[in-house]
């Protein structure tokens, strides 16, 4: 689309049809973008609204489906449906999430939508003015799902309690902050990608938890009762 006006926070764009025009919110925008008249902008359609009995297209650069429209748009292989996004979650201008899986054994779905030499991921980072853009793979384990959604943190354990959807991630010392994220923003983006609680916590918290055995009955005890302390918890909300 192209922009024609922009009147205080809201910036107009022409869709190319005749009194029907779209619509550019300040929430809509990624954060720092500026625009210009005649500039021409990538754009996901949010809604149809009508005011005044005109109808107008609200529009959005920061909705989650932007970016899965550009991957769509950027990897073959989601087009023929070779590769499919299973979710997808974002904090516009800062980094987004997602989760891809494949019924393709000899296909790397990851590997797809980075592309050779990271072209295909680079060409929408750069749409998203440099957006962080984690792609992991989906699985129905929770447990490998919630430690690949904490990319790029290495993950040396994961326990869930599958009745409460709740998890405990424990990660190298050195790495825990970065398994956090800035602000708790990377373990809140995993925990709404993989639809669970996650709670992280460095492999010094968690001494009596046997990372070399699978899980007992004494660690799932030691993985219940650290739940009393949330300073590290990704919420769902």
């Amino acid at each position: 689309v192209v922009v024609r006006r922009i009147e205080g926070e809201n910036v107009y764009v022409d869709l190319g049809m005749t009194q029907v025009e779209g619509v550019l919110g300040p929430k809509d925008r990624i954060p720092g973008e500026k625009y210009i008249i005649n500039q021409r902008v990538k754009v996901y359609v949010k809604q149809v609204k009508e005011s005044f009995n005109m109808p107008y297209v609200q529009l959005s650069r920061t909705n989650p489906g932007f970016v899965k429209k550009l991957f769509e748009i950027e990897v073959p292989e989601i087009q023929t449906g070779e590769v499919e996004i299973k979710s997808i979650v974002r904090e516009a201008g800062y980094r987004t999430k997602m989760a891809v899986a494949t019924s393709n054994p000899s296909l790397d779905c990851v590997g797809a939508c980075v592309g050779n030499k990271g072209m295909r991921v680079n060409a929408i980072v750069n749409e998203l003015n440099g957006e962080k853009i984690d792609i992991v793979p989906w699985s129905d384990n929770p447990a490998e799902f919630i430690a690949s959604a904490l990319s790029p943190a290495t993950v040396l354990h994961v326990s869930t309690n599958l009745l409460e959807k709740t998890s405990l991630a424990v990660v190298p010392d050195d790495k825990l902050s970065l398994a956090i994220g800035k602000n708790g923003q990377n373990v809140r983006l995993a925990a709404k990608l993989t639809n669970w609680k996650i709670d992280v916590k460095a492999k010094s918290a968690v001494p009596s938890l046997n990372l070399d055995t699978e899980e007992t009955d004494d660690s799932q005890k030691e993985f219940n009762h650290l739940f009393d302390d949330e300073d590290a918890f990704g919420d769902l909300n």
